[in-house]
């Protein structure tokens, strides 16, 4: 296959060069999501700006069809395949237009064979934006390939149009197109989704009520996730002197001479009980004696690995809440939860000096919360 690649790439073009990359997502059909961006397309082309349809499917939509008029569309390509005939965005005649503005529906699209040099919609935006041009698409969130596998088990359905989460990643902003499922079932049952010979079978399958409320609960998640990345993007080249609660983020703490998987695990608990990701922060003191043998830290890199967490390592030469507290700023760390360790040098952090009572004081100004757990013997 020539064009993009389906694996992972992190070309520098694709970020210098590349135009503004807007998504709406919804959680199933008919949520909207199409009538969203031909509306967005309608408000910048009021605006002045030149706007074009690279690709919209209406479904036979009244609404979502009246709100296209006025849209330039660019000519699509029609290929002959299996003895039918086929449309798809023609990429020709998108960079002979060269719009400032693309609508592009349905990112996760599979192109027919021989149409384009990619097999993807998704690759052939990336293209778009590679050249320049702004995009705004549109996705459902089961074809987000790490969701995908969830909504398979849940509706009993096979997913076969994904899209990688990177290629998501790469958006500048994405936007949920939400409707409640009982809203979105009046709207299948009034035939404003899907034609009437379909309806009966999609209520009771695809779009039976519980099916929608996890889809929902997944799209909403999905964003909130992705605001949430957004802002530590935003904060890594941003001196920050403030901790923002806009979501829960756990740190597991360790020195480095006393490494407990039971608190590591207490720790992946509490943060899968509140949904917050979790960090293990391993804090390597300079001075700090000798590792035991029986102490394997790439082992307890891997176990955190297994449990899902952020291992992360930092040295603290003289100043443990100063490391501990520019690495809570930096990744936004609303939690902590460490371990009493009793009979060991790391016993002065507690006791001697208050150094206990300094870190409390330092973590409070950043709003921070600490777990100190006891230490259960199997």
């Amino acid at each position: 296959m020539s064009g993009i690649s389906l694996n992972h790439i992190d070309d520098n073009d694709y970020v210098e060069s590349a135009g503004r990359f807007r998504i709406y997502l919804g959680m199933a059909a008919g949520v909207g999501k199409t009538y969203r961006m031909l509306s967005e397309g309608q408000r910048r082309k009021s605006r002045g700006t030149d706007v074009a349809i690279g690709f919209v499917e209406f479904h036979n939509r009244i609404f979502t069809k009246k709100q296209a008029e006025g849209l330039e569309v660019i000519p699509r390509r029609k290929i002959s395949y299996k003895d039918k005939t086929y449309e798809e965005m023609d990429m020709e005649n998108v960079f002979k237009r060269h719009p400032q503005v693309l609508l592009v529906d349905e990112l996760a699209h599979t192109n027919i064979k021989y149409s384009g040099n990619n097999d993807k919609r998704w690759q052939d935006v990336l293209e778009i934006l590679n050249a320049g041009i702004d995009v705004i698409s549109t996705v459902n969130v089961q074809h987000i390939e790490s969701i995908a596998d969830t909504v398979e088990e849940i509706a009993q359905v096979t997913v076969d149009e994904r899209v990688p989460d990177w290629v998501l990643q790469k958006a500048d902003q994405i936007e949920l197109v939400d409707s409640s499922p009982e809203q979105l079932r009046r709207r299948m049952l009034h035939g404003n989704i899907y034609p009437e010979d379909k309806i009966n079978q999609a209520l009771t399958n695809f779009f039976k009520t519980s099916n929608l409320f996890a889809l929902r609960e997944l799209a909403l998640r999905f964003v909130a996730d992705n605001s949430d990345e957004k802002l530590l993007e935003k904060l890594k080249d941003t001196p920050v002197d403030t901790v923002y609660d806009t979501n829960e983020r756990i740190a597991a703490v360790f020195f480095s001479e006393r490494l407990e998987d039971e608190i590591l695990r207490r720790a992946t608990r509490l943060a899968q009980r509140i949904k917050s990701p979790l960090y293990t922060l391993v804090i390597d003191e300079s001075d700090s004696i000798a590792r035991s043998p029986s102490i394997n830290i790439e082992k307890f890199r891997q176990l955190s690995d297994d449990l899902g967490a952020t291992f992360a390592e930092i040295k603290a030469d003289h100043d443990i809440n100063d490391a501990l507290n520019k690495f809570c700023l930096k990744n936004q760390i609303t939690q902590i939860v460490m371990g009493y360790i009793p009979g060991t040098k790391v016993r002065r952090f507690f006791n001697n000096d208050g150094a206990l009572k300094q870190i409390l004081n330092a973590t409070a100004k950043l709003h921070i919360d600490v777990h100190i757990i006891s230490h259960r013997d199997a």
